[in-house]
């Protein structure tokens, strides 16, 4: 989940730049295709393994496809609000308001009859006051149209979490996340062609951004994600990942030292403190509970 973090915290900047020279749309079906079929070899090599070694290989069942398009529609409504809604509004208070799916799951839990404990409530808290502190300049917060559109980004990343959740201990991890994948980008291509359909050389300008995209934010960091949260439970997953935030800043600032041209580049106190908020709660939220009653 931590590995997931870096990728997608470094991915924001690909996002950004990339966004700047394809439509948001066609960024997504473009970059989700791409995940899709960057996990087909791993799929294929790893029946195959189990096959040499006598091991049954998970067919693809009702299961596996509605949880891969159900994952998939999250994904894709969750991912095109984030997109568009970062067009009008600064990376770090997208990362700040996406990243409030943290409050979001134990509260749609707690309509499930899944009460937190008390470390995970503390955990939550820490992490979003971190985050505002982090993300957020004193007495500049104000909500444009398009944090609108990353905040219910947030509503909708949060079911995908919890329908991670629900079909991620039942099938195949890879296999659940290439078809997510598969049905985010085809949404979005077909979208795309209501829209705005994007150059040959548009989009071989912003190749290096949609491969990053595409490979490791889809490929390698959603399909951890999904692995993941085969172990820990849907709140713990959300504190976890929402550490891409300070990945993301914290990249800027060595990207800036090494010579890119980003908005950004030095932390401020204020940054710093929301910086050690937010490793505090994740230091917190792996303290085993087992003896801790719940809220």
């Amino acid at each position: 989940m931590l590995t997931a973090a870096f990728v997608w915290g470094l991915s924001f900047i690909f996002q950004s730049k990339g966004i700047e020279k394809v439509p948001p749309i066609a960024f997504n079906g473009i970059r989700s295709m791409l995940g899709a079929v960057v996990l087909l070899p791993v799929i294929l090599l790893s029946d195959s393994s189990k096959a040499k070694g006598g091991q049954a290989i998970q067919k693809t069942d009702k299961t596996l496809i509605s949880g891969g398009i159900i994952c998939g529609v999250f994904l894709c409504i969750a991912t095109t609000l984030q997109t568009v809604g970062m067009l009008e509004t600064s990376p770090g208070k997208a990362g700040f308001i996406t990243a409030l799916y943290m409050i979001v799951v134990p509260i749609i839990n707690l309509f499930r009859g899944k009460k937190p404990t008390v470390i995970i409530a503390v955990s939550v808290l820490t992490a979003v006051s971190g985050l505002y502190f982090m993300c957020i300049p004193k007495g500049e917060f104000s909500l444009t149209k398009g944090d609108f559109l990353v905040l219910c980004c947030a509503f909708v990343f949060a079911g995908h979490i919890l329908a991670i959740d629900n079909f991620a201990p039942r099938v195949d991890g890879v296999k659940l996340a290439c078809l997510q994948f598969f049905v985010c980008g085809l949404i979005n291509i077909i979208w795309m062609f209501f829209d705005e359909v994007p150059t040959l050389q548009v989009i071989a300008d912003a190749k290096i951004d949609i491969a990053y995209a595409g490979i490791m934010s889809c490929g390698v960091a959603f399909t951890l994600q999904i692995i993941g949260q085969k172990y820990t439970d849907p709140t713990s997953a959300s504190i976890l990942m929402s550490l891409e935030s300070v990945f993301a800043t914290l990249s800027t600032v060595v990207l800036t030292a090494l010579g890119w041209k980003l908005t950004g580049g030095m932390l401020s106190a204020r940054e710093i403190f929301g910086c050690v908020l937010m490793f505090g709660a994740i230091m917190l939220v792996q303290i085993p509970d087992k003896k801790v009653n719940s809220i």
